[in-house]
């Protein structure tokens, strides 16, 4: 077996504790590179992802995606898609990254438009 990296261990533990308490509720994962910002809310149950949203979208391409202010963007803008999908209650999968700067960004700006974990 292959040695991990740090932030696969991280992601798995992450993954393992979410289905735990995940109880049907749907996942809003968290991607970020370098340069941007990515969000899904998924229903691992159907397999299926119910809104999403990026700095690569049109309407939020112009500000920039590495940095707090676009991932609050992103935040907003995926909490306003989830609601219009029936969605108000997820479980949050950060992934392998720590729960700060641009991720903590989107998760608050997710908690303020509506959507509880």
């Amino acid at each position: 077996m292959a040695k991990l990296s740090l932030f696969d261990r991280r992601r798995r533990r992450v993954r393992t504790a979410l289905r735990a308490r995940a109880s049907g509720k749907p996942r809003l994962s968290v991607h970020r590179s370098g340069k941007h910002i990515y969000a899904q809310v998924i229903d691992d149950a159907a397999g299926k992802t119910l809104a999403a949203a990026s700095t690569l979208d049109k309407d939020l391409r112009g500000s920039g995606g590495a940095n707090t202010d676009a991932a609050t963007k992103v935040g907003q803008t995926l909490a306003e898609r989830a609601k219009a999908a029936g969605v108000d209650r997820v479980v949050f999968d950060r992934g392998g990254f720590l729960f700060h700067g641009r991720v903590k960004a989107l998760a608050d700006a997710a908690r303020e438009g509506g959507l509880e974990f």
